[in-house]
């Protein structure tokens, strides 16, 4: 065999080990290890078994990932997210907007899903926020005579909200992946989260108000007084709203980078913790080891990723897949619906971990060739990963639910009711198509 054909077989292998329930990371450093042995070993200069390029090129890989200060971002917003889950401020919130719009038509989806992109925007962590909503807004849609389908949706499509909304933590890993600044990464993602949030609640609320039945308004009885209301928002919303809009003020305003925004608002997550009374020393532990799980797993992801990347590269499977598609002769538009299917075919097996790390990078050098901004691809990529989370029959948005959701609720009243929100993100994904200006406006107006 060639050594392009090996890259081929590596890359074959990969999905086929993964989809078997290997773990990613170490399946990428298995891989990255055992071809790369194979691509640069050199009978003439090895002295023992372990005299081979490929463990140097290891070490450095993870050198370079722990002296990357784009990702010193990762845990801080992870631990900043963890700890405003324990606070116990998510409940207060998602009944406050719902009193609050209680006059709206399907008041308690459009505070499901304005709840959602908040707690999505403070934590970034989609099985977090599917599952607290499913244990949170899902019984009591139902309690309120809320179609199952329909709620189920909500939840889902709203969970999603996170790879898209900054601070995302899909958004900084790609900013890593594709050397691009993660601070104009996040103002181009600011106006398409804004522009889904809303599109989902249009959705909603039109729904709600041509079939009634779908979404009960409450009754009177259980509303209650006004001021009683504005001051649970003021309670509630107001202060998980002032972190967030501080966090990301000061990264749009190039006061502070992400890392230094992400310490600002680890540190605002704890003193909303202690105001909430909600902060225990447990409650901190767990806080502290999710962290460190989720920040050791991303890390080991970069890690065996730029491994296997490296090989697979040198094996030359990244300029045969270029070779491939230049000799289609594509315009940038088909070469970015191309790119975009392929990702989202991929979203069915794989999670977003997969698709940024492994995948994403084989379309990155051509990027140039084409004339595409790697911004612009980066906020489509995260606009159709949200796809990942939605799409049957691997959609884990809807396995998060079903795992908390009451028995009565099946699978596929979850499926049925994901499907009209999956079709909103392909529809803002058009609309991001026609007006890029959507994502690129607001970093040249934030930073020229």
């Amino acid at each position: 065999m060639s050594d392009p054909q090996v890259a081929i077989l590596m890359l074959g292998l990969f999905i086929g080990v993964v989809l078997l329930g290997f773990p990613i990371a170490f399946t990428l450093i298995a891989m990255g290890l055992g071809f790369g042995y194979y691509a640069y070993y050199d009978a003439e200069r090895m002295k023992s078994i372990f005299d081979n390029r490929i463990f140097e090129l290891f070490v450095q890989n993870t050198f370079s990932v722990m002296s990357n200060e784009v990702l010193v971002a990762v845990p801080l917003f992870l631990f900043m997210g963890y700890v405003v889950e324990r606070a116990n401020i998510v409940d207060r919130l998602f009944f406050s907007i719902q009193m609050a719009a209680r006059n709206v038509p399907g008041s308690m989806a459009v505070a499901a899903l304005a709840t959602c992109a908040v707690f999505a925007t403070a934590t970034g962590i989609i099985g977090a926020v599917v599952t607290l909503m499913g244990l949170l807004a899902l019984p009591a849609m139902l309690k309120a005579g809320y179609d199952r389908r329909f709620a189920s949706g909500v939840i889902c499509a709203g969970g999603t909200l996170g790879i898209l909304i900054p601070p995302s933590i899909m958004l900084i890993v790609y900013a890593a992946i594709a050397q691009v600044s993660p601070v104009r990464l996040y103002a181009a993602a600011l106006l398409p989260g804004i522009m889904l949030a809303s599109m989902y609640m249009i959705y909603v609320v039109s729904r709600a108000f041509l079939n009634p039945s779908l979404a009960p308004k409450p009754p009177a009885e259980d509303v209650p007084p006004t001021g009683k209301i504005i001051w649970m928002l003021i309670t509630s919303f107001l202060p998980l709203a002032v972190l967030i809009l501080s966090v990301l003020g000061a990264i749009l305003a190039g006061i502070a980078t992400p890392a230094e925004a992400a310490g600002v608002g680890s540190f605002g997550g704890l003193l909303l913790a202690v105001l909430y009374r909600a902060l225990t020393w447990q409650r901190l532990k767990e806080a502290v080891f999710l962290t460190a799980r989720t920040s050791a797993m991303v890390c080991w992801l970069f890690v065996g990723s730029w491994t296997f990347a490296s090989v697979f590269s040198y094996l030359g499977g990244h300029a045969l897949i270029e070779e491939w598609v230049l000799a289609m002769e594509l315009t940038p538009v088909m070469f970015l619906i191309l790119a975009q299917t392929l990702i989202f075919l991929l979203g069915w097996p794989l999670e977003w971990t997969e698709i940024i790390i492994i995948f994403v990078p084989i379309f990155l050098p051509m990027l140039d060739t084409f004339g595409v901004d790697p911004l612009f691809f980066g906020i489509l990529v995260a606009l159709n990963l949200q796809t990942s989370f939605l799409t049957p029959p691997m959609a884990m948005a809807a396995y998060y639910l079903k795992g908390v959701a009451p028995p009565d609720v099946q699978l596929m009243d979850i499926f049925r009711g994901i499907m009209p929100f999956l079709a909103i993100v392909i529809l803002s994904m058009v609309l991001l198509y026609l007006f890029p200006q959507i994502a690129l406006g607001p970093p040249k107006f934030f930073f020229g």
